[in-house]
């Protein structure tokens, strides 16, 4: 497909005027609907002949010696239409051998990449001039001259140096009356690189009029969008180039994402991404695009395009732009506070401080919430006493916290206290002091009920176990029972507030963790129902050094050491078993070795990440393969985990193809004896009368591609695009019928990402197949003609769609056989749609692996090995060629296998080797990439897996962060090359099968390895790829097999990635 026709521009310019003038009243709302802001083309004008007083151009003939009058300037006028135009006129129809020329001025192009020239005239029919015309016609030449410097001087008069822009003739009509005048208009555009351009008209006895010429460019006018001003850029130098213009914050805006907007060549702007934020203290205003100041008394403290708001309570802004509103005075604002937040105050001290319990070790405590909380909720308390020991517990436990009530546990008998009640909120540290209450308590005298014969039953460097007797009651006194004891231990010369308590209701204890060789006091109470009694006197017992004996109890002695001698008796055991077991497992492992082939012997594995790693043990290998493959290794586990998910229901692609269940079926046209009956069956017949070609955009294997409109029906008024393809008059019956399969095949097929038929024409002369028109052709073409303008996501959505049409076509049970960018075509939307489903394959035995069809041949780089060598073609083998796809989409329209021989390149796949991974290209497509390049097809995923994978990677984007590791540009040439002198004698025999490159290079040969020690590490990745397989071997005189070359990162080995 061609690109679009850039007059429709001026169409569209014409119909807004003429909607504003036809109704005034409704300007702006049509202005709005039918030319949207910023969407409409601008025409920036270089030379308008309307607006001349004279024009005194160069022409030729001239003067005495000119045989004809030639062109002559005079004023055409139409007062009712305010018309006074300066124009040209000739009218030599009574003379042989016209030749009459008239050149503008040199017209500089400034920023014009592409010129355009409107020009407006009249033509007498050549019936006006019965019997006296000698040479005459109806039609003049347009052309045109570039050069590189504006000069007075007049024009070059070499006819060779002009390029014929086209020949123009009257669309609208001739008039064939004196009285009649019919205005034609005619614009042309022409790719300009010089500083400027002459343009020339060239008459050969025709009797014509030219009334006006603009000569103008296209550029897509300055706009503001998402904060961002774009520059008023002009199109492309051809119709199907993007350009992409990147933009400025407009003031008082910070970039958030670099902005950019595509120019297509129609003049309007395309597919924005990026932007700006308004900054902290400006408010967006988004009809006008303009960042404007907070006033007085609003504030706005993060970039992004909401309002200002106003201060909270108890803050204020006092000048412009404030990001932050200030807190009055008494008024703070926490540092985790939202800015939007009302400064708040500390709060009050807690109210009615109670004692609600108390004996002669407990206390507790209640309050009420402060009267004034300070306008927060996060109101907390904090206790402190003023003589409370280390060892009194307090429940809450934590430091701060939001109840009202507290324990306190551990106090002495008969001891006045003094508590601090302190309430806190977020804003209290900047306050600098707490507002709190306070009371004083004083605990409750012990009772008689003192514990007995406290004594030392084992002493260790670092523990101590104690015992002792329970008091003495009253028989009968139950209020004399006792609850539970405390015991406390503190170092002999420390104060008892800092003793280690332990509570029990047994009649022992033991202290662990203590220092060793250190003297302890020891104290014991106990507790009865009318509360705690006095602590026994103080015991004191020292702890061993740790190299000293530990004193154990007569009870205790003998249990000890029974157990430390059984714990020795089991170390023992288990040494001697992991010995003999270490030793038994060698044995056999070096028998076995001894007995099995080389290969047995190889281990796989991967380390941290880095790759595969084959490592040769003991046994002596002669030969084994670069690395194991799906050939040489039946194993059924694979060396990586596919990228791809099955779908649900959808098995691995099988030498059947595609598989699905749809309810439609593709059938094959060629099953019909009358290709008309198929015709009639799939397609739809069109009038020839509802279809305009407008022009000629291409050619192809039957006949003319052309681009045209396509009136529908039932009333005719809705024109849309179409492209047209025609049969030559008078083609074989042969190529008609082909003709008419290729629309019995896209008949039958309706998908978003598959062209689609409208219809055809067989009824009357010529033969026509009318389809979509897609504005940007071929993918290849467009790629590169776009190279590196779009993101990773949009390639890979390109992508995607060609994968669901291919899937559509698959589940059709339709192998397409000759998939590749060429063959799927992009609209202006960017939607990428399969074709050229024309070709009946007749497959024969051609040299360089390639297959033969009516059209021509398809080299062998976009078809799957089994295809090549069997003529096996499935939807197995389509999924390889989408594979290629894939490469050529990442590398913008690069040629597979760069200039390769068919010959190396199938001798280099069926060695194991796949193309490089693109420049930035990801690794998770990459990786998509090589499954679906896998040797075997029944290993391939589907185009549903595709589909599905594809979707993934999309919806999640940071998946595609990743760059493969060795995506790099490949040089234009064989990359082969011999590493060292000795590797090319050690190689000679096996690289003789690969022939050198045509441009350049030399035969695979072995890599010579880097001795290290006793062991031999060779990359098959080259260096900095990221992960690196290595062949690992004790013999240092090892012959290793073919590697591949390790200076430029052209090829991996296929089997390195499973």
């Amino acid at each position: 497909m061609a690109p679009f026709n850039m007059a429709g521009v001026a169409g569209l310019l014409a119909t807004c005027a003429a909607a504003a003038a036809s109704a005034a009243h409704l300007l702006p709302l049509l202005l709005l609907l039918i030319c949207p802001r910023g969407t409409h083309a601008e025409q920036v004008v270089l030379l308008d002949t309307t607006q001349e007083e004279k024009l005194e151009w160069t022409k030729y003939p001239f003067g005495a010696e000119a045989n004809t009058p030639g062109w002559v300037e005079e004023s055409f006028t139409n007062f009712d239409k305010g018309i006074n135009w300066r124009s040209y006129v000739v009218c030599d129809v009574a003379y042989n051998n016209v030749n009459n020329w008239l050149w503008t001025p040199f017209i500089e192009r400034g920023p014009a990449n592409r010129m355009y020239i409107e020009i407006k005239f009249t033509t007498r029919d050549c019936s006006l001039f019965p019997g006296n015309a000698l040479s005459c016609k109806e039609t003049f030449s347009l052309l045109y001259y570039e050069f590189d410097v504006a000069t007075k001087e007049p024009p070059p008069w070499e006819t060779d140096s002009y390029k014929l822009i086209g020949r123009i003739a009257a669309g609208e009509g001739r008039f064939n009356t004196n009285t009649e005048v019919v205005i034609n208009t005619e614009v042309k555009s022409i790719p300009v690189t010089k500083k400027g351009v002459y343009f020339a008209f060239r008459d050969q006895g025709a009797c014509i009029s030219i009334l006006a010429i603009k000569v103008y460019y296209i550029s897509c006018p300055e706009i503001s969008v998402n904060f961002a001003r774009f520059p008023a850029t002009p199109t492309g130098r051809e119709v199907a180039l993007i350009e992409q213009t990147i933009g400025t914050c407009v003031d008082n805006a910070i970039v958030i994402d670099q902005p950019t907007f595509l120019c297509k060549g129609d003049g309007k702007w395309y597919l924005s991404s990026g932007g700006c934020h308004c900054k902290p203290g400006f408010q967006a205003d988004i009809e006008k695009q303009q960042c404007i100041v907070c006033p007085i008394g609003k504030f706005k403290h993060e970039a992004g395009s909401q309002a200002c708001e106003p201060c909270p309570a108890h803050s204020k802004s006092s000048d412009y732009g404030f990001t932050e509103c200030r807190c009055n005075a008494g008024y703070y604002r926490a540092e985790k506070d939202p800015k939007i937040m009302p400064c708040t105050q500390p709060p009050s001290a807690p109210q009615n401080l109670t004692v609600n319990f108390v004996d002669q070790s407990t206390v507790i405590l209640s309050w009420n919430a402060p009267h004034q909380l300070g306008g927060r909720a996060d109101t907390t308390y904090r206790v402190v006493c003023d003589a409370c020991s280390m060892g009194v517990k307090y429940i809450p436990n934590t430091e701060v916290f939001n109840d009202t009530k507290i324990t306190i546990t551990g106090l002495n008998a008969v001891t006045t206290y003094r508590f601090q009640v302190f309430a806190e909120n977020g804003v209290s540290a900047l306050a600098g002091k707490s507002e709190y209450v306070d009371i004083t308590v004083t605990t409750e005298a012990s009772v008689p009920s003192l514990v007995s014969n406290v004594r030392i039953t084992s002493v260790k460097s670092s523990e101590l176990s104690i015992s002792w007797d329970a008091p003495v009651t009253e028989v009968g006194g139950d209020s004399d029972l006792v609850e539970r004891y405390e015991v406390r231990c503190y170092p002999r010369y420390d104060d008892a507030t800092n003793a280690t308590v332990i509570q029990t209701s047994d009649l022992s204890a033991t202290f662990k963790g203590l220092k060793p060789g250190t003297d302890y006091a020891i104290q014991v109470r106990a507790k009865t129902t009318r509360g705690w009694g006095e602590y026994t006197p103080v015991v004191f017992k020292k702890t061993p050094h740790a190299m000293g004996l530990d004193y154990v109890g007569e009870d205790d002695n003998m249990q000890v050491r029974i157990i430390a001698g059984a714990i020795v008796a089991v170390v023992v055991l288990l040494v001697i078993i992991i010995i003999m077991t270490v030793l038994i497992l060698r044995s056999r492992a070096s028998d076995e070795c001894n007995k099995k082939q080389p290969s047995d012997c190889d281990t796989l594995e991967y380390r941290n990440g880095e790759g595969l790693v084959v490592t040769y043990m003991h046994c002596k290998m002669d030969s084994s393969p670069i690395v194991t493959t799906h050939t040489n290794n039946k194993s059924k586990s694979s060396l990586t985990t596919p990228l791809f998910t099955p779908a649900v229901g959808v098995a691995a692609a099988s030498a059947g193809g595609a598989g699905g269940g749809g309810a439609r079926s593709y059938v094959d046209p060629h099953t019909y004896e009358d290709p008309n009956q198929a015709v009639r069956e799939f397609a739809r017949e069109i009038d020839a009368g509802y279809i305009t070609i407008e022009a000629i955009i291409g050619g192809g294997e039957f006949g003319d591609v052309c681009r045209g409109k396509l009136k529908l029906p039932p009333d005719g008024r809705t024109e849309i695009d179409v492209a047209i393809k025609t049969l030559k008059p008078g083609s074989a019956d042969k190529a008609r019928n082909d003709f008419l399969t290729e629309a019995s095949i896209m008949g039958q097929f309706e998908h978003p990402n598959v062209i689609f038929l409208q219809g055809v024409v067989t009824k009357s002369n010529p033969v026509m197949i009318i389809t979509e028109f897609m504005e940007n052709g071929s993918l290849d073409t467009f790629l590169r003609a776009n190279d590196g303008k779009f993101q990773v996501l949009q390639l890979v959505g390109m992508l995607r769609g060609i994968a669901s049409g291919m899937q559509y076509l698959a589940e059709m049970n339709y192998v397409h056989r000759d998939l590749a960018a060429r063959n799927v075509l992009v609209n202006a939307a960017l939607v990428c749609k399969i074709a050229d489903f024309g070709l009946s394959r007749e497959i024969e035995s051609a040299t360089e692996g390639a297959y033969t069809t009516r059209g021509g041949k398809i080299p062998v780089r976009w078809t799957a090995p089994e295809a090549i060598a069997f003529r096996k073609f499935t939807s197995a083998s389509d999924v390889w060629s989408m594979g290629i796809v894939c490469w050529e989409v990442m590398s913008y329209g690069e040629r597979p296998y760069w200039n390769w021989s068919n010959q190396d390149v199938i001798k280099s796949i069926e060695k194991g080797y796949r193309l490089p991974a693109p420049m930035d290209c990801p690794e998770a497509i990459y990786q998509l990439m090589l499954d679906c390049w896998q040797k075997e097809r029944t290993h391939r995923p589907t185009f549903a897996n595709l589909t599905q994978t594809l979707d993934k990677l999309i919806r999640s984007p940071d998946t595609l962060r990743k760059i493969a590791q060795n995506s790099v540009r490949p040089p234009a040439h064989n990359p082969y090359y011999v590493t060292s002198h000795a590797a090319q004698a050690a190689a000679a025999a096996a690289a003789a099968a690969i022939p050198a490159a045509a441009t350049g290079g030399g035969p695979f040969v072995d890599v010579v390895g880097h001795q290290a020690q006793s062991t031999i590490a060779v990359p098959v990745m080259p260096p900095g790829a990221g992960r690196s397989l290595h062949y690992h071997t004790h013999a240092a005189t090892h012959a290793l097999p073919q590697q591949p070359p390790l200076t430029y990162p052209n090829w991996v080995p296929f089997t390195h990635f499973g």
